[in-house]
């Protein structure tokens, strides 16, 4: 996740994409469990990678493509249509990676993407291996269980994220009109398992009236459909606004509905956090936030093995079929 500074200037162009959406499938299979320990498993090679690459996985680096192919072969052994999307920035060759499930709607598209370089500082496991390795698990979940969705499924892990989200707007600003209106939804996950957590859901209809403004029309309903799983096992959450840190931005700049989690970065848990969702308050968050200690040491168990599973809800509702 980049940093919140750099975010800010894009606030207002945010604010001011909206568009329509229609419904989400009315009949939806029940989701199944995603594996913490297949998701820890993804993040023990991404440390490993990081590891034989100098530390980091950031943009420019052989760790990040060593990353990229690593959930490529992934995906491609059970299936999935992939293709690299290469960029350049900062006189540096950047990728993304494009998965797509063969069947659905195409005209009909329910996207979920998460950012898969780290920062130079460190090798980026929370930040965001967390979020990309939930995503690649839900992914292959969809694969070993034969589901068949209405809606057309891609999954997208983006490049540079970390350098102003330029691999996610790379992807968005190569669409064309038509397939930027086929995507119904992106679902973004960046930063689910951060050590001392809170549980965030973007706030799709901006309920606690401050921030950037609501989401585009269809961000409500994600935003709800992502609420249930959480209420579903007891779980509190609180809104965070779609203040342009992460990858959703280029979506939303495009009227594209957009949701997802995030377990918190740099900033302070509150004693009212701390009481809601346990940890120590006064602490943040994530104490490696853009460190080099944010290694698989760095994450909270319970918080990752919960998103991960809030990843396959939102799919599995939004998407229908069985």
């Amino acid at each position: 996740m980049r940093s919140r500074f750099a975010a800010l200037a894009g606030s207002a162009a945010l604010a001011a994409a909206l568009a329509a959406a229609p419904a989400a499938p009315a009949s939806a299979a029940a989701a199944p469990d995603i594996s913490l320990t297949n998701v820890k498993a993804h993040l023990a090679q991404l440390q490993s990678i990081a590891s034989g690459n100098g530390g980091n996985r950031a943009h420019g680096s052989a760790g990040y493509r060593a990353s990229l192919d690593y959930v490529k072969a992934q995906l491609d052994a059970v299936g999935y249509q992939t293709r690299i999307q290469p960029f350049t920035y900062g006189g540096a060759t950047g990728y993304n990676l494009i998965a797509d499930w063969p069947g659905g709607d195409t005209g009909e598209v329910l996207m979920a993407g998460a950012h898969l370089d780290s920062v130079t500082a460190g090798p980026g496991i929370n930040d965001n291996g967390s979020g990309a390795a939930g995503v690649l698990e839900a992914a292959l979940t969809v694969a070993r269980t034969g589901y068949r969705p209405s809606r057309h499924l891609r999954f997208g892990w983006w490049g540079a994220e970390e350098r102003g989200l330029v691999g996610s707007r790379y992807y968005v600003n190569s669409l064309t009109a038509a397939e930027r209106t086929a995507i119904k939804g992106y679902l973004n996950y960046d930063m689910i398992g951060s050590p001392n957590a809170g549980y965030f859901v973007y706030d799709g209809d901006n309920s606690d009236g401050v921030g950037s403004g609501p989401g585009p029309a269809g961000s409500a309903e994600i935003e709800r459909v992502i609420q249930s799983y959480f209420a579903g096992i007891g779980v509190a959450t609180r809104g965070t606004d779609f203040d342009g840190r992460s990858d959703y931005g280029p979506f939303i700049q495009v009227g594209i509905p957009a949701g997802g989690t995030f377990t918190g970065a740099e900033g302070i848990k509150t004693s009212a956090q701390a009481q809601l969702w346990g940890g120590q308050a006064g602490v943040a968050f994530d104490r490696c936030y853009h460190r080099s200690c944010d290694t698989t040491g760095n994450i909270n168990d319970t918080a990752l093995d919960r998103n991960a599973d809030s990843i396959a809800h939102a799919i599995w509702t939004l998407a229908g079929g069985s």
